[in-house]
């Protein structure tokens, strides 16, 4: 939980006082949030209590939004500081550079974003940065009609229901994330392969494997993505052992939650205590898909 103390207003109150409803989605992770235009500025009393719900449920989902780039790009600035490198089609003067386009669609030849239309692994948003971001969210502008489902997974429960003895094994362990690779596991083509060729000492920030979440001060795993990444101090052979017992318990179908797009769906997640995916789709549907990314100003811990 948000670390509540003495005096201060329940959840229940804060959502009351704010004016929404928050209906869980799961045990572990989700909420859907009712009672919210996010394209309307909102006080701070509303903005609060979506912050609260953020911390409890990790992934929060409004349906039905009719929101601009300039409110969606608003909206997200409440949380923090957004990344704009990592925009996928810059134009001179681009008045939404906080916008990353996710979409299969080409025009006149050229993607108008990325990811296609290929299923995404399990991974947290840049976890190869020395300071990952904090927040991502992403907003369905056009959706499929079949397949396209984006998963996601709480690193608390994963943590938490892990085994006694390899909890105590991993914590204080540090986990090399790998920074050479793209998602579908080829090298950046700036980079040189030869100081890729051996996961032992190819480049990469180290970060906890168990890491402290800085506001709710609960305790969760912090895997990144799976290939490439390797545990300092153990033998190759080990490391994989240990990465592939955590990987196989963390992403397990049962614990997982799946958001079948509907267009307008709005979804924000803690992305320093969850993994998320995507399903494959057909490459002939049309998916459109705007996101940004909150800086966090802390190193994983």
């Amino acid at each position: 939980m948000s670390g509540q103390t003495s005096g201060q207003p329940s959840p229940e109150n804060l959502y009351a006082t704010a004016g929404i409803e928050v209906e869980p989605l799961t045990e572990w992770i989700g909420a859907d949030i009712k009672g919210v235009d996010l394209s309307q500025t909102m006080d701070e009393a509303v903005f609060e209590a979506i912050h609260e719900a953020w911390l409890r449920h990790l992934i929060l989902r409004f349906r039905g939004q009719n929101l601009s780039d300039a409110d969606l790009v608003r909206f997200s600035r409440m949380f923090g500081e957004l990344d704009t490198y990592m925009h996928p089609n810059p134009v001179e003067d681009d008045p939404f550079p906080e916008i990353f386009i996710v979409s299969n669609i080409t025009e006149d030849g050229k993607p108008i974003g990325q990811l296609g239309a290929d299923a995404v692994p399990w991974h947290t948003d840049m976890s190869y940065l020395e300071i990952p971001p904090k927040m991502s969210t992403l907003y369905g502008l056009e959706v499929t009609d079949e397949g396209g489902e984006t998963g996601f997974l709480s690193m608390y429960h994963a943590y938490e229901s892990l085994d006694g003895d390899l909890r105590q094994k991993i914590d204080g362990e540090l986990l090399k994330q790998d920074d050479g690779h793209v998602a579908d596991g080829s090298l950046r083509p700036e980079l040189d392969p030869d100081d890729y060729a051996d996961v032992t000492t190819s480049p990469g920030p180290l970060h906890p494997i168990v890491r402290t979440h800085p506001e709710t001060g609960r305790k969760c795993l912090y895997l990144g993505k799976r290939n490439f990444a390797y545990i300092p101090g153990y033998s190759f052979e080990e490391s994989e052992s240990i990465l592939d017992t955590l990987w196989a318990h963390a992403v397990r179908e049962e614990s997982a939650w799946f958001n079948v797009w509907k267009p307008g769906d709005f979804l924000m997640w803690d992305n320093r205590c969850t993994m998320h995916s995507r399903l494959s789709f057909s490459k002939t549907a049309r998916r459109i898909h705007h996101r940004t990314q909150v800086k966090d100003t802390l190193r994983p811990c």
